[in-house]
């Protein structure tokens, strides 16, 4: 993880991206918050009630100096975004409905990165996948080009670093959607300073096993790897469908995979199920000893990120590092 966050750092040195953490009543988030307002990476916005986070900061011995805090219910901001909110959404919410909705902080939050009032966003330490994710989808929309957003982890031990995905997001994803999210987990891994060599998973190996389940992966790959071709992504090898370990281990891709570009040597996995995912990066985390950092969530027009409720101040602060890296 140090490693990563050292390279992010130094990308984002002087930028001071603003990004909002709409749970500041939570003392991991006021603590992450004011160790990012210490840096010159991440300016913070925290949303919340004034009272309840200076409560908080005085029992966590926290200093508020310099913070920008918000409270959506009071804030002179609240009227526009209104108003704003209404246009984005076409007639499916009124005026009355947009007030009450912008007491939310992920909808005030989510509406302040829409308007340019901050570059991304992080939530989820209170607060559900859904919670986070229906704003993001409602108001800032995902990418010309994506119907997905889909969720990865970064996977770091050591000098090790790997992406695995989708693992947050989906419950159901035919070929042409993990085509979509290998191609979008590849992007994912470039901007962060890799060089992606895309596995798309299974329980089979080239053909090893003949079943639905197999065929939807091959399928993936074949349209994935068309995409490419008409894409500007450059240096990105996929390749599948592989069993995880003809995806990692160079003897067994030897033996079962002779003719792939990769070669036991893949860093970006794409795993063909929801369930799939979130057991295999839960496994390698508590297992095998890897950092797991996100979800990092890909293909909406403005980075928003998803903790999880087990979250530690770590993890505020790594996210949001994350986070004001997607923005640039």
């Amino acid at each position: 993880m140090s490693n990563l966050l050292n390279t992010l750092s130094g990308k984002l040195a002087g930028k001071n991206v603003r990004i909002v953490l709409p749970e500041g009543e939570d003392a991991r988030v006021l603590t992450a918050a004011v160790k990012l307002q210490s840096t010159d990476l991440v300016s913070p916005i925290v949303l919340g009630n004034e009272d309840k986070i200076k409560e908080t900061a005085s029992q966590e011995k926290l200093s508020l100096e310099g913070l920008t805090i918000i409270n959506p219910e009071t804030s002179d901001l609240k009227a526009d975004l209104v108003d704003k909110f209404v246009e984005r959404r076409k007639g499916k919410a009124t005026a009355e409905q947009a007030e009450e909705l912008l007491n939310n902080v992920n909808y005030f939050g989510t509406m302040l990165v829409y308007t340019n009032q901050a570059d991304g966003l992080v939530s989820g330490a209170a607060h559900s996948t859904a919670d986070t994710v229906r704003p993001a989808l409602q108001i800032i929309k995902t990418k010309p080009g994506v119907t997905k957003t889909s969720g990865v982890f970064f996977m770091t031990k050591g000098e090790e670093q790997y992406v695995f995905g989708d693992c947050a997001i989906n419950p159901e994803l035919n070929a042409q959607d993990l085509a979509e999210i290998a191609i979008e987990s590849a992007k994912t891994a470039q901007a962060f300073g890799m060089s992606p060599r895309v596995a798309m998973l299974s329980f089979s190996t080239k053909g090893s096993a003949k079943s639905p389940d197999t065929e939807k992966v091959s399928e993936a790959v074949t349209i994935a790897q068309n995409n490419l071709k008409d894409s500007d992504l450059q240096d990105v090898v996929l390749d599948g469908e592989f069993q995880f370990d003809a995806a990692i281990v160079p003897e067994v891709a030897a033996k079962k995979a002779p003719n792939s570009d990769i070669q036991g040597d893949a860093n970006v996995f794409i795993f063909p199920s929801l369930e799939a995912g979130n057991i295999g990066y839960k496994i390698a985390q508590r297992l095998g000893g890897f950092d797991a950092v996100g979800p990092v969530l890909q293909g909406l027009n403005a980075p928003v990120n998803d903790l999880s409720r087990g979250c530690s101040t770590e993890d505020v602060y790594s996210l949001s590092i994350i986070t004001a890296a997607q923005s640039l």
